[in-house]
């Protein structure tokens, strides 16, 4: 994570290659009109990922003390040793190159924070990534995308995940920066920063009441994710109503319904928390006279599928555009 785009673009494919298991000879790849190809040798050049890098990817993870976080390709320990003495985060780096472990090892205790942090000779794919709730990494386009569904298997919600230039192809980021980086010693002078937290299923038929208008009612709402983003097919009182916005931020899950309440359009902002099968936190409802914020939860009778192999719904892929572009 902390090696930097190398010295030409074999140096940066070397940064993910060096992370790859043994068995994977060759890479072969075109990045921003080059061609890559390379073995995994250990004689490709290393050159540092950018301080002003380093500085935002921690930033944007809003990296703090109880945070255990794991770099995959950690080379010098740059981002680890950073996150311990900068944060006080705690966590460890692995990469497949002895030499930088080593140099790594002796950074970290030089900076007085060998108690908070460890690197490892270790080939990424067989590293346990459970504890981690930071992860960060620096690598190959075909890298990140064979560690797409573990990121999702064994890590928990709320986990923040950040990418130094390479994306995870149609899972968008849920946030992104683009640094100038003068000194970048291919493509344009500057790097992208992505960030994504990994989502909590909401998949399947939730059920919950609220008081509208004095009454009581019965509401059900149909949820289908594909990564972060929420398609919804709500009832109120056995009537259709109109979803949208909905996504899910770790735990965190927002949507709006426009529903039909006694001949008036009631609009429902929803915002709560996902724990298992159940859904707690507010509702702000507009239409209604006047406007009121209420409590609300919600029970999940059938669980859904979390979609994280195809490509996300049109809708959805259009919201995360838009929003990637305000």
């Amino acid at each position: 994570m902390s090696q930097g785009a190398g010295a030409t673009m074999n140096s940066n494919l070397h940064r993910g290659v060096r992370a790859v298991a043994a068995g994977l000879l060759c890479l072969a790849a075109v990045v921003g009109g080059f061609r890559i190809a390379a073995a995994q040798t250990a004689d490709v050049p290393y050159v540092p990922t950018p301080w002003n890098v380093v500085d935002a990817m921690l930033g944007l993870a809003r990296v703090g003390p109880d945070d255990y976080l794991i770099d995959l390709g950690s080379g010098d320990g740059r981002i680890v040793i950073t996150a311990a003495k900068k944060y006080g985060a705690r966590g460890f780096g692995v990469d497949i190159d002895g030499a930088l472990v080593s140099t790594a090892q002796r950074e970290a205790q030089r900076q007085g924070v060998s108690d908070k942090v460890a690197f490892f000779t270790r080939n990424l794919f067989v590293t346990d990534i459970s504890r981690a709730t930071v992860v960060t990494m620096y690598l190959f386009p075909q890298v990140n995308m064979r560690l797409r569904p573990r990121f999702f298997k064994e890590l928990k919600p709320g986990t923040r995940i950040v990418s130094h230039e390479f994306d995870l192809e149609d899972w968008q980021p849920d946030a992104k920066l683009t640094l100038a980086v003068p000194d970048k010693p291919y493509g344009a002078p500057s790097s992208d920063v992505f960030l994504w937290i990994v989502p909590a299923d909401a998949s399947g038929k939730w059920r919950w009441q609220l008081t509208v208008a004095g009454a009581l009612r019965e509401y059900e709402l149909t949820l289908e994710q594909t990564f972060q983003m929420l398609q919804g097919a709500p009832l109120v009182a056995g009537k259709d109503a109109r979803f949208s916005g909905g996504r899910m931020r770790g735990e965190n899950i927002s949507f709006t319904l426009v529903a039909d309440i006694d001949g008036r359009e009631v609009r429902h902002e929803f915002s709560g928390r996902v724990a298992g099968d159940s859904i707690s936190g507010w509702v702000v409802l507009n239409g209604t006279v006047p406007a009121v914020q209420t409590e609300w939860r919600a029970g999940r009778t059938t669980r859904g599928k979390l979609n994280i192999n195809t490509e996300a719904p049109a809708a959805a892929r259009r919201t995360l555009i838009a929003e990637e572009r305000k």
